[in-house]
């Protein structure tokens, strides 16, 4: 960082600056966050406490809800509460761990994705040798490379960002310096992990779904469910961050809209893609809280 950065803070342009419009979305944002906590929970205690769902693809689900919490959380409290303020403001420090962090958890999200794409792989098909291609080590390696990359950079004057959150980009931009080898860095390091990742995925997926020609019509039925809700997660996550990154470092006004869904939207849809699309886990849900309901009602009365 250096003398050469005398930006303390970075001053937030948020979605809109219309009054009215910051009101609507406060509300709107905050009741998705608090749908997408307690949906979050709810997943969670259900595959803890029914010992049935033993099977590892609902610990990655379980891993997976967390790992959106956390996600969500570090963006979504930041967003509702500068919806209520005049002048949105971030400390340096903030805007660096809310970067830090946020690569963090995504790239943790990326490890579960390929985990549970394994996992069904040896379920389905018969178990081979497969490559790993993420690992703990190497998302807080990507981490450590965005927070690095933008720490080196000198900020000596101009610290407006039209976004309403840190990120790499909108970082860039107010840099006082060239940041065109940045620039291919993390094209090279967001854009080409995602791209690569998802097509080995989507090609995974497309050796699991030819495989099931050999199962029942029911077994069948059964693995196309999960697999389904697994590629829905998989391309909601994926699409947009290529879009973001395999591309020439810019900002485009529909940026917002993408890292919305990403960061606010995809975290609440996740837990109900797959307790919808999954019969056991909508058993299990049914089972557990109906269970928990009727004991609470026999203890009232």
């Amino acid at each position: 960082m250096g003398n050469s950065n005398n930006v303390t803070e970075f001053v937030l342009l948020g979605l809109t600056q219309d009054p009215e419009g910051q009101k609507a979305l406060f509300v709107m944002f905050l009741l998705i966050y608090l749908v997408t906590m307690v949906g979050k929970l709810l997943l969670v205690v259900t595959v803890l406490a029914s010992l049935s769902m033993g099977f590892p693809i609902y610990y990655f689900l379980t891993y997976l809800s967390l790992m959106d919490a956390v996600y969500s959380t570090v963006i979504s409290p930041k967003l509702i509460i500068d919806l209520l303020c005049d002048k949105k403001t971030i400390s340096f420090q903030a805007c660096m761990g809310q970067l830090f962090l946020e690569h963090l958890f995504a790239g943790a999200e990326v490890f579960i994705l390929v985990a549970m794409a394994y996992d069904r792989y040896v379920a389905i098909c018969k178990p081979l040798h497969y490559l790993t291609i993420m690992n703990q080590q190497a998302c807080f390696v990507h981490s450590m490379v965005q927070l690095l990359l933008v720490c080196s950079l000198p900020f000596c004057g101009p610290n407006v960002i039209d976004y309403f959150m840190c990120d790499m980009y909108t970082l860039l931009e107010l840099a006082c310096a060239d940041t065109y080898f940045v620039g291919l860095t993390v094209v090279a390091n967001d854009g080409a992990i995602c791209m690569v990742i998802f097509i080995l995925l989507l090609i995974s997926y497309g050796v699991i779904l030819n495989a099931l020609k050999a199962y029942s019509q029911e077994g069948r039925s059964k693995a196309l469910s999960t697999c389904s809700s697994h590629i829905t997660i998989v391309v909601l996550f994926f699409v947009p961050c290529i879009f973001m990154y395999v591309r020439p470092v810019s900002n485009l006004p529909i940026d917002k809209s993408i890292t919305v869904v990403c960061t606010v939207i995809t975290p609440m849809l996740n837990p109900l893609i797959y307790t919808l699309r999954n019969l056991e886990m909508k058993n299990a849900m049914e089972k557990l809280w109906c269970k928990k309901l009727t004991f609470a009602l026999k203890t009232v009365e």
